[in-house]
């Protein structure tokens, strides 16, 4: 089935502040090839993290077998349960400077930090310098994947306890990731004269 199902959507894309347990990636995707002021949408569906490949690569895989004109815009839009790792986030930078006719668009339920590695907020900003439009996905979004991409049986998406709260405090985290080092400077600098 190109549909997710409920249960494995609703698992591991809950944007909980610890998701314990939840170790696969999952991405929804949407592909759509841009002509002047309209726009024509030619794939969507979702994948997963496959034999130690991650899900970011496998989609990398599966877009540059498509052949792209590189005379069309191509707006590509992710859904993803964890954001990109540091390697990742290298390679979709890369692939992105190499199609200048692509954008990237990335919605993300939580934000992946590895434990013993610190990079991974450095990977997000390569990303965010390379073009790619990150944010955190809110109920919106989650509205849009579940009447897109999951077999809901006509079921209302029903939002969970904390989605909204969880979504601002990831969406601050995110920002901060995103700031230019030096604004950071600026504000620790001004934190410290309000002795904050």
């Amino acid at each position: 089935s190109l549909l997710m199902k409920r249960k494995l959507f609703l698992y591991n894309f809950k944007n909980l502040r610890w998701a314990k347990g939840r170790r696969e990636t999952y991405l929804c995707y949407v592909v759509k090839r841009r002509d002047s002021a309209t726009s024509c949408s030619l794939d969507f569906g979702y994948l997963r993290n496959q034999m130690g490949c991650h899900v970011e690569v496998l989609f990398l895989r599966y877009i540059s077998a498509w052949d792209l004109d590189p005379g069309r815009c191509y707006r590509i839009t992710w859904f993803t349960s964890w954001s990109p790792c540091y390697d990742c986030a290298r390679h979709v930078a890369n692939f992105l400077r190499a199609y200048p006719n692509l954008t990237l668009r990335i919605f993300t339920a939580r934000l992946y930090f590895c434990e013993d590695r610190k990079a991974e907020p450095e990977g997000l900003r390569r990303l965010h310098r390379a073009g790619a439009q990150i944010a955190i996905m809110t109920f919106k979004d989650y509205f849009y994947c579940w009447n897109t991409f999951v077999e809901n049986r006509e079921k209302t998406f029903e939002a969970w306890e904390g989605l909204h709260e969880n979504a601002v405090h990831l969406s601050r985290k995110l920002r901060r990731i995103l700031l230019p080092l030096y604004e950071v400077d600026d504000l620790q600098d001004a934190f410290k004269i309000l002795g904050l």
